[in-house]
């Protein structure tokens, strides 16, 4: 029998909670579910107004994985979505995550969460910059600490803010926030900012996805500002083999980092992080901390 729970006067569904999800260490779909409802207050923020699509995993990190933009079958009526451009010519339907009661029901779908950098009501215009640090073996999250504060030097220089968490798998993601700006020229200014990294660094950063180029450096991955682009929000759960998070870091844990597992964190480590430091990432949504997008004259027009 599929027990029902009532989040917030919405009755919904759970169903198959003792599933063993992350084979690696017993997490179950109970505790993905748990995982979301308890962080909710501080993922919710990141996620609201923000389009999402899924990375769906119902039969846990071994099974079968597919990504979802548009609301699932038997998606409940009182789900928000918003109509988010697909090409010039072409609106689809995503699901919006605004509340609690969605939370958990796209928990149950077992999910990671990826949002754009831009709201449903100004598609394409970006309120944030991000950075996708990547390394190629053997190459770890170490060497992005260090690309990580060569880039927060540049950027702060420029009068910006930048905030700093892991992707949940081997890097780090960097983001700013920004007064709304059409993600092109965003785009650019990553790209023109990832090469001069490269130049600056040429032993540590490469600016290309070509493997080649990768092993032992970081790839900047400046592609993720690309209005169509999505990237994993802040507190969502990874489809990795232990049930890892993409969770926000302070910068004196980015300049004291010198092994990978210094800054890999469990469902559980990120829920004693939260009570202990509040969200890291608070203030990337504080409209009085965006600053205009720099001018870099590398920058394509």
């Amino acid at each position: 029998m599929t027990p029902i729970t009532e989040v917030e006067g919405r009755r919904l569904a759970l169903s198959n909670l003792d599933k063993v999800l992350y084979p690696e260490s017993g997490f179950t779909k109970g505790e993905v579910v748990h995982y979301y409802a308890v962080v909710a207050d501080a993922l919710l923020p990141h996620l609201r107004d923000r389009p999402v699509s899924f990375l769906r995993y119902p039969d846990g990190v071994e099974g079968q994985r597919f990504f979802s933009k548009n609301p699932p079958p038997g998606t409940p009526a009182w789900v928000k979505t918003a109509l988010v451009p697909r090409s010039e010519d072409e609106r689809a339907e995503q699901v919006l995550v605004q509340d609690l009661p969605t939370l958990v029901w796209a928990a149950n779908l077992v999910v990671e969460l990826h949002v754009h950098q831009w709201r449903a009501g100004n598609p394409g215009v970006a309120d944030r910059l991000l950075l996708d640090l990547d390394p190629g073996p053997p190459a770890t999250v170490v060497e992005c600490c260090a690309a990580a504060l060569w880039l927060r030097e540049r950027l702060t220089a420029e009068g910006l803010h930048v905030y700093a968490k892991t992707s949940g798998s081997k890097g780090l993601h960097l983001s700013v926030p920004l007064e709304p700006t059409p993600s092109a020229e965003v785009s650019a200014y990553a790209k023109a900012l990832a090469r001069e990294a490269e130049r600056e660094l040429p032993g540590l950063v490469v600016h290309k996805m070509a493997k080649a180029l990768r092993p032992g450096k970081v790839f900047v991955d400046h592609s993720q500002n690309a209005a169509a682009k999505t990237t994993a929000a802040p507190y969502t759960l990874r489809a990795r083999p232990l049930p890892t998070v993409s969770a926000p870091v302070d910068w004196a844990e980015v300049e004291a980092c010198r092994h990978p597992a210094e800054l890999v964190f469990l469902a559980d480590d990120v829920t004693a992080r939260l009570g202990r430091d509040g969200d890291l990432f608070a203030s990337l949504s504080d409209p009085g901390l965006a600053r205009p997008l720099p001018r870099h004259p590398d920058a394509a027009p």
